[in-house]
């Protein structure tokens, strides 16, 4: 199930994100985040990871770094500043 997602993902980044101008507000982008949360999560928590982080995606954000964490949660991670070393998930 990892792979189909993740291949989703990628064909949405190759495909449809370039006909678009870059609007995005953090680092990593949205889609790579939900990627790296997909490897490390799963494919259940890594899903609603990317969709919490595609939901904050708002003007009214300030946006910046937030890595995927470590540990499972919904909301941004500002504890991490450079990229934590993280265990991946085999399917």
């Amino acid at each position: 199930m990892q792979k189909i997602l993740i291949r989703l993902i990628r064909g949405y980044q190759r495909f449809i994100s370039p006909l678009f101008p870059p609007s995005c507000r953090y680092y990593p982008t949205c889609s790579s985040y939900t990627i790296e949360a997909i490897k490390v999560h799963g494919s259940f928590k890594g899903t609603l990871m990317g969709s919490a982080r595609i939901f904050r995606c708002h003007p009214l954000v300030r946006g910046g770094i937030d890595y995927v964490p470590v540990k499972f949660s919904l909301k941004r991670n500002t504890k991490d500043q450079e990229k934590p070393n993280y265990i991946y998930r085999k399917n």
